[in-house]
């Protein structure tokens, strides 16, 4: 089994409602277990200006062949699981997703994650769908270590004022701690930059922002 902690740092301008640049600290965990696979987050925004705020989600996976002991892989699928998911927002109450994943076996790829949500938002009447891709890709240039990683959800709309959203937050990162002399996979520096159509499911408030990032891996 294995386990990962990092912390990351990002600085972004042009965001979209409320303070128009931001600094934001991430510290994420991911692990795998004797029966699945957990991802947690928590992002803390600094806004250039009052009021920081935290987000969070919780996401444990349920894999079909740890469970059963039977193996699921076939072809380029890797594993079956069951997969929830809860969101938390500040000052907001939870969201819970729950529903179904496909892990991908992609040539350099790390992991390829999809996962399938009924997504209920207890904030509003009903609930509603979601797809989240998950992707993370070393690569190398000379002797130069780089990654490609992110996140896209986009989910349908809930609620009789709601729009459907799509959010996605592709990375391209160094690894500037090995050209320092660290041990691989320490330090990371590179671009972020996150997409977001119909943010907070707001029709036609799209966010653009290209944002600096640190990651650290402990």
């Amino acid at each position: 089994e294995w386990y990962s902690f990092n912390a990351q740092l990002l600085r972004g301008h042009n965001y979209k409602l409320d303070e128009r640049q931001r600094t934001i600290l991430t510290l994420e965990h991911a692990n795998s277990w004797k029966y699945g696979d957990l991802f947690t987050f928590v992002d803390v925004t600094f806004p250039d200006g009052p009021g920081t705020t935290y987000y969070g989600e919780f996401s444990p996976r349920f894999s079909l062949s740890k469970i059963s002991g039977q193996d699921f892989s076939c072809g380029i699928i890797q594993d079956v699981l069951i997969s929830t998911m809860i969101e938390k927002p500040e000052h907001q109450g939870p969201r819970y997703l729950y529903g179904g994943a496909i892990d991908l076996n992609l040539p350099g790829f790390t992991f390829f994650n999809t996962n399938l949500f009924v997504r209920d938002n207890t904030q509003l009447e009903g609930n509603t769908w979601q797809v989240t891709l998950a992707w993370r890709r070393p690569f190398k240039l000379g002797n130069l270590d780089f990654v490609t990683e992110g996140f896209l959800d986009t989910w349908g709309a809930e609620g009789s004022d709601d729009a459907s959203s799509l959010l996605t937050a592709p990375r391209l990162l160094i690894d500037v701690g090995h050209i320092a002399g660290l041990d691989k996979d320490k330090l990371w520096f590179g671009v972020e930059y996150s997409y977001w159509h119909n943010k907070f499911n707001i029709d036609g408030v799209t966010e653009s922002v290209p944002q600096l990032q640190i990651k650290a891996n402990f």
